[in-house]
């Protein structure tokens, strides 16, 4: 595994682990907004491969191509 991706996973887990209580307040609004963020994140990505099939699809084609 990679130097930096064991360095991240080490800190966010230690963020976790280590933190110390917040008495914080979410508002109302968060979960709606928590939900639109995921919602355009997913279609953000559909529109994504939509755009990009032909480049896609030829991608694979040519990863694996047909024996005859």
């Amino acid at each position: 595994m990679n130097k930096g991706l064991i360095l991240f996973l080490f800190l966010s887990f230690s963020v976790f682990v280590f933190s110390k209580e917040a008495y914080a307040y979410l508002d109302a609004g968060t979960g709606s907004y928590v939900i639109q963020v995921v919602i355009a994140f997913i279609f953000g990505g559909l529109l994504s491969v939509k755009i990009f099939w032909n480049r896609i699809k030829g991608f694979l084609t040519n990863l694996f191509p047909r024996k005859d």
